[in-house]
């Protein structure tokens, strides 16, 4: 598995496409959210593949366990690298959608990710606004817990959490992590963030890095130093 995803955050395929050609990143792994491929559609992860690029599909499903199934059936084919759901959807959503994805493979499934609690979200704002009495520690503990026992093969967490997780899942449970940034590159909309070599201490087992890359004046030297730090090759 790839370690070290580009978020391609951009309105359309076109644009992603002319970044990742212009800046000369060949083959790296990309993750693809909503806003894109609600633009593009399927055809779009075909031309990344084309492309020899390993894709993280962020669609963060989040439904009735029937419609989530039947929905990862039909990504299945799509045969990227990981998908994922939110873990809030409960156990037998998540045990459901790990069967549909191993319905509609014809080869090896996906990886099934489950988003925790999202990296946009502080403690402050889980209590207030979605009523969750425990600390963030414990509730994203509970949501990766519930997750292994479904099923699932990791989870989309902080990196401040990584290092829980694998005390209690277990070192194979995947571990990715968004809010990845360098130490120079602002925050943005994410709360809980880290830099690539702070991930790796915590044992992240995944990257995933946007803005800090994308909105860099060298992208490709932004992604070396990103890729450097987190393989320990510069503190």
């Amino acid at each position: 598995m790839d370690s070290m995803y580009i978020a391609l955050d951009f309105a359309t395929g076109e644009e992603a496409l002319h970044f990742l050609k212009v800046n000369e990143l060949k083959n790296v792994p990309v993750k693809v959210g909503m806003e894109l491929f609600y633009k593009e559609g399927p055809a779009f992860i075909t031309e990344l593949q084309n492309q020899s690029h390993p894709i993280f599909l962020d669609l963060k499903l989040h439904d009735i366990p029937t419609t989530v199934y039947r929905t990862m059936k039909n990504i299945a084919a799509l045969e990227v690298d990981m998908v994922n759901v939110h873990a809030l959807g409960g156990v037998e959503m998540m045990q459901r959608a790990k069967e549909g994805l191993l319905a509609g493979s014809s080869n090896e499934s996906p990886a099934l990710l489950a988003v925790t609690m999202l990296t946009s979200m502080d403690e402050k704002v889980m209590k207030k606004d979605l009523n969750i009495k425990e600390s963030l520690h414990k509730q994203v503990g509970h949501l990766a817990t519930l997750a292994m026992q479904s099923g699932v093969d990791g989870v989309v967490c902080s990196a401040h959490e990584a290092e829980l997780i694998k005390e209690l899942c277990g070192p194979s449970f995947l571990t990715v992590t968004p809010g990845i940034r360098l130490a120079n590159s602002d925050a943005n909309d994410q709360v809980r963030t880290a830099t690539p070599a702070e991930a790796k201490k915590k044992e992240a087992d995944i990257l995933v890095i946007g803005r800090s890359i994308t909105n860099a004046k060298d992208p490709k030297e932004a992604y070396n130093t990103a890729l450097k730090e987190w393989k320990n090759d510069i503190m």
